[in-house]
């Protein structure tokens, strides 16, 4: 990574965060030549002899250089409570799932947690209090996970303008994420539980 290379021969002050170098991690996004992607996967060579002009995510406070402050964005990650909710006793042997129900799942699995969808949000720069497409994507995963028995009541703690209602639904996180995970379609998804309960009295998978 030629950041790696200033840092380490040209400018040793310079701050940013990177890690696996594989696009795995998702620590690197930033903005590179006014598109939010990952650097560790951007190429050079890519852009030829013209300039390239990297800055920091936006929609967080810059602490130095291109690194940026994630301390909102892990906030709001834990609101949902991201990891599975049982109400059963603990199973002696691993949960299976179907092909079918992992299928559920697999989008938002990929999810790296490396907030270029946070970053791209709209909403996030005027309302700080929404809770972002990557959160809101995290909880889909979990609503849609056969083995999570979360009540359902649960969504009702996204079910207001800061959270799936908030959206603006024109595709900036979608765009914006390097794993191809389309976090609109789960806030979509997330509103429609919440109306099919409204009408029907039942949600859920």
């Amino acid at each position: 990574m030629v950041l790696l290379r200033i840092r380490d021969e040209i400018d040793g002050t310079l701050s940013f965060r990177s890690s696996c170098r594989s696009a795995v991690c998702g620590s690197c996004a930033m903005v590179i030549n006014g598109k939010i992607d990952l650097a560790c996967r951007t190429q050079v060579a890519a852009f030829g002899s013209n300039t390239i002009i990297l800055e920091p995510l936006p929609n967080f406070e810059i602490v130095k250089d291109l690194f940026v402050d994630l301390a909102p964005f892990w906030s709001m990650y834990e609101k949902v409570k991201p990891y599975l909710i049982r109400k059963s006793p603990d199973p002696e042997k691993e949960i299976q799932q179907s092909e079918e129900e992992r299928k559920r799942i697999d989008q938002y699995v990929n999810c790296i947690l490396c907030a270029s969808c946070y970053g791209a949000c709209p909403v996030l720069a005027r309302n700080p209090d929404y809770v972002g497409p990557a959160a809101l994507a995290k909880l889909e995963r979990f609503i849609l996970d056969s083995r999570d028995e979360r009540p359902d009541d649960f969504l009702e703690n996204v079910n207001n303008d800061k959270g799936v209602w908030g959206c603006d639904t024109i595709l900036r996180c979608i765009d914006a994420c390097p794993k191809d995970v389309r976090p609109t379609d789960s806030i979509v998804g997330l509103r429609k539980q919440l109306v099919k309960k409204k009408l029907f009295g039942k949600g859920r998978k």
